[in-house]
């Protein structure tokens, strides 16, 4: 049981040091201050609730992967975030904005993103 335990930690801990980057890097720099886009392109209704299960059961399994990570080896808080960014739930934008003003998690993304020739993710204002 611990074999797995630990390989399912290893896992984990090498799947965000690929997945994480790849997330903030495409999230656009004004992620924050724009209003969200809820409208996908029109498609088939049963592909739009496929889509929709897929990406929230993705944002789950991130959040989960992260709030295990604050006991286990790997980048709990900016895997928690980009999971929340993925998930659909009423205030998740309030409490990404209530993340990302942590001062630590703000600057471990933009460190990402800047290693990786991207502007820092902007604030809305007084933020």
């Amino acid at each position: 049981m611990i074999w797995w335990a630990s390989g399912i930690s290893v896992l984990m801990f090498l799947g965000t040091l690929v997945a994480i980057p790849i997330l903030l890097v495409r999230m656009p720099e004004d992620y924050f201050v724009s209003q969200p886009v809820r409208d996908w392109p029109t498609r088939h209704p049963a592909i739009h609730i496929a889509l929709v299960l897929i990406k929230n059961l993705v944002g789950f399994s991130l959040l989960l992967a992260g709030v295990s990570m604050l006991i286990l080896p790997g980048q709990g808080l900016l895997t928690m975030l980009a999971g929340l960014t993925l998930l659909d739930f009423p205030g998740k934008r309030k409490f990404e904005l209530w993340m990302i003003n942590h001062r630590p998690l703000r600057q471990a993304a933009n460190w990402v993103r800047r290693k990786n020739n991207r502007p820092p993710l902007r604030l809305p204002a007084g933020r």
